[in-house]
């Protein structure tokens, strides 16, 4: 799975770091995705919750 982050219109909101923190997360001030730590739809579902849909999935 793919995911695509568009830096300038995230809201920053945390919305994603709190509800998957095992894939979503902040290291060293740089915002880390890792997809593979949870299943494909709960990656989905929480990146179609995104307020400023600054993050998509692509097949």
């Amino acid at each position: 799975m793919k995911i695509q982050w568009d830096e300038k219109q995230c809201s920053h909101s945390g919305l994603f770091v709190k509800s998957l923190p095992e894939v979503f997360k902040v290291e060293n001030g740089q915002f880390i995705i890792e997809p593979d730590k949870a299943a494909e739809n709960e990656v989905v579902n929480v990146i179609k919750q995104c307020p400023s849909s600054a993050l998509k999935h692509i097949d």
